[in-house]
């Protein structure tokens, strides 16, 4: 069955919950599938190292309902166990209105239907794109993790509240989290009997368990040295505060035919030696039609990439060249195409700054037209420079004339964008949905953009932004674009490198 893991606001505690439960499993030899509700990339990469899986990411907005479904059925055909990790707090979604012809189309024809069959009135208590909207697409029972620091007897009216919000979202306990003593742990199931709503777990408060965070989250695993023994200490930790013997039965992966896609070898960068590959899927609808290599930046400043969009790739016959911007004396050989994904050149932008012949080969090979897709911390890379937190400057590869410069103020949510002029990844009128989330900005706006952009559910009412840069044959924008339902994009990529 699955279970989806859920809380009453960002910060409850879900990905503590999510990864201890991984790792007792985990520790016990079992096989485990996790997903990750959002257009998250740090979460994932924690799943990822606990399980040697990737994480895969459940996204609406990005991607499709349809997609979804098909993504959790297919990765889920050949393992005994499968968890979702939610995002935010349960039911902290996007507005429900979406364009036909975009992504959510599933929805809004959903909306007809229900409109023709004389529905008068439409349940709305399920916003898109939230944790609930996925539950109830995969129709998985929560996991529903509530922050107990400064709660006793209120803990009934808050599960109350949110099982009760949505009467078809199936609730299949709680997790009492940061619970402080003996005697408020009985405070908090005293107020809790009434609802008869399972407690499957107890988490007493403990700050030797918080992993450390920065701007925009969690700090990545492959920056935690320590990062094993904290895994350990929360599989321990599993062991003795949840009630396992409902909990399993639950967890357990129900298997079906699978749904369609692709799911090809998992990059072994930076990963654990253990991880898991699969060169076969149940179907390869593309065909390898492009036999060329790409080179994918990743590294500890570049480790934003959905695991979808690699696997595309390969599906459609590229060879994926890992290289490290960072830490390579060597630029890759024989390669026809770049990828640069998003991640923290900030942090390491000395470092990246110092390693000359590398950004000397990356702007001699974009001026020399090799195609180039570069996403928010690539799109910093390829800059004039980088302006780091303290005010300092960092040379960048200088194909892009302008600067990106940190600052407080956090640029964040999905965007509506439409496509321009051409570019190595889109064509003229194309529509893509994609998600925003930097602390940084460019001290110039583009006067070529690649994108007009809008706010989600903004377009027709405000102005559109312009958004991203093109340059020779690249494509640099802030915009996360998830290609999972869109292969089209990928393939158009490679088509470009192949040309070149």
């Amino acid at each position: 069955m699955s279970l989806v893991i859920a809380g009453e606001r960002s910060g409850a505690g879900k990905t503590t919950v999510t990864i201890a439960l991984l790792a007792y499993l985990i520790r016990r030899g079992l096989n485990v599938q996790s997903f990750k509700v959002g257009p998250d990339y740090i979460d994932p990469m924690f799943h990822a190292f606990v399980t040697g899986r990737p994480c895969r990411n459940l996204d609406p907005v990005l991607t499709s309902e349809s997609y979804v479904k098909q993504c959790f059925e297919r990765h889920i055909q050949d393992v005994d166990y499968a968890l979702v990790e939610g995002v935010m707090g349960l039911f902290d979604g996007v507005s429900q209105k979406k364009e036909e012809g975009s992504s959510a189309t599933d929805f809004v024809a959903d909306v007809a239907d229900g409109l023709k069959a004389g529905k008068e009135e439409l349940d709305y208590s399920v916003a898109f794109a939230s944790t609930a909207h996925v539950a109830c697409l995969l129709n998985l029972p929560v996991l529903f993790v509530i922050d107990c620091s400064r709660l006793s007897g209120s803990v009934a009216a808050i599960a109350h509240g949110f099982r009760s919000f949505n009467p078809d979202l199936k609730f299949a306990g709680l997790v009492l989290n940061r619970v402080a003593s003996d005697r408020h742990l009985e405070l908090l199931q005293d107020a809790l009997k009434p609802l008869n709503l399972p407690i499957l777990g107890v988490l007493r408060r403990d700050e030797a368990v918080t992993i450390p965070d920065r701007h925009l989250g969690l700090i990545p695993a492959e920056e935690l040295p320590n990062l094993h023994a904290a895994i350990d200490k929360l599989a321990d930790l599993a062991a003795v505060s949840f009630d396992w013997e409902q909990l399993l039965p639950l967890l357990a992966a129900t298997r079906n035919g699978g749904g369609e896609g692709s799911e090809q070898l998992f990059s072994r960068y930076n990963l654990p030696s253990g991880i898991i590959t699969k060169k076969d899927d149940v179907v390869n609808s593309l065909g390898k039609q492009f036999g060329v290599r790409i080179a994918v930046a990743r590294d500890r400043a570049f480790n934003f990439y959905y695991q979808d969009n690699l696997d595309l790739l390969e599906e459609l016959g590229a060879q994926l060249v890992f290289w490290s911007p960072l830490d390579d004396s060597v630029f890759p050989d024989n390669v026809q195409g770049l990828y640069f994904g998003g991640g923290f050149p900030e942090v390491f932008a000395r470092k990246l700054s110092s390693n000359v012949l590398i950004r000397d080969a990356v702007r001699s090979a974009i001026f020399s037209g090799m195609p180039t897709y570069a996403e928010c911390g690539g799109l910093m890379y390829l800059c004039d420079s980088i302006v780091d937190f303290d005010g300092n400057s960092w040379q960048g590869v200088g194909v892009l004339q302008v600067a990106a410069a940190m600052g407080k103020r956090l640029t964040l949510g999905y965007r509506e964008a439409v496509a321009v002029r051409d570019s190595s990844v889109l064509t003229a009128g194309d529509v893509v949905w994609g998600h925003e989330f930097h602390r940084s900005h460019l001290t110039v706006e583009p006067t070529n953009p690649v994108y007009h952009s809008w706010r989600y559910g903004k377009r027709g009412e405000v102005e559109a932004v312009a958004e991203g840069w093109g340059v020779c044959q690249v494509h640099a924008s802030y915009l996360h674009l998830h290609w999972g339902a869109r292969p089209d994009i990928p393939a158009r990529f490679l088509q470009q490198c192949a040309d070149a």
